[in-house]
């Protein structure tokens, strides 16, 4: 079977180029050819579809479909909830200082923060105790009692002491907790340890 061939002029046409740079395409050997015994370049139309392929990005007739791009990865997803604007920006300091490729969410109110811990689903928790809105004890075990966030991790902030937090041991029991005047020096390896699974941290 003869290839289906077509002139340097009508190759030139179907490319919208001039015939010298058709010619200078052949002779860089981005499009397939030969010349006659007479001299005149024959140049395979198959090889003009191909070069006009690549440039668009369209697949050609009866070719293979390039196989979909697999979904980029989800990037670790932390939730904040705590109600005071300076502890917000001191542990966003330090989640971008040692998690720099997370996602890090924050609400201000228990309230806001079920609800974006229900829609985000995040891999780890961070929550102070006393909110405004909801009792942070309360929030706790309902999120550690939940399936939905069954693979999180749960840290909790507080600017209680070990005395005033005796009535929230119910729902610490097994939970790391970071006192505020320590979150520079404890929560850094807190949130590594949490955050690859590691026994310092307790599922939710």
């Amino acid at each position: 079977m003869v290839p289906d061939t077509c002139s340097t002029t009508e190759a030139a046409q179907r490319l919208g180029m001039a015939v010298r740079s058709v010619q200078l395409m052949v002779d860089r050997g981005e499009l397939q050819a030969w010349k006659t015994p007479g001299g005149h370049r024959r140049i395979l139309r198959a090889s003009v579809d191909a070069w006009l392929s690549s440039r668009s990005g369209t697949p050609l007739a009866g070719s293979a479909a390039p196989a979909p791009t697999p979904p980029a990865p989800r990037p670790l997803t932390l939730l904040l909830i705590e109600d005071s604007v300076h502890f917000q920006n001191l542990i966003s300091m330090i989640v971008k200082r040692e998690l720099p490729r997370a996602e890090l969410h924050v609400a201000s109110d228990g309230i806001a923060g079920l609800a974006m811990a229900g829609r985000l689903e995040p891999d780890l928790l961070l929550i102070d105790i006393l909110l405004p809105g909801i009792d942070g004890a309360a929030l706790i075990t309902s999120l550690r009692s939940h399936p939905q966030f069954s693979r999180s991790r749960l840290i909790v902030v507080t600017a209680l002491d070990e005395a005033q937090r005796a009535p929230y041991a119910f729902a610490l029991q097994g939970v790391p907790v970071v006192h505020k005047t320590e979150l520079v020096t404890l929560l850094p390896r807190l949130l590594v340890d949490a955050t690859r699974g590691a026994a310092a941290s307790a599922p939710v």
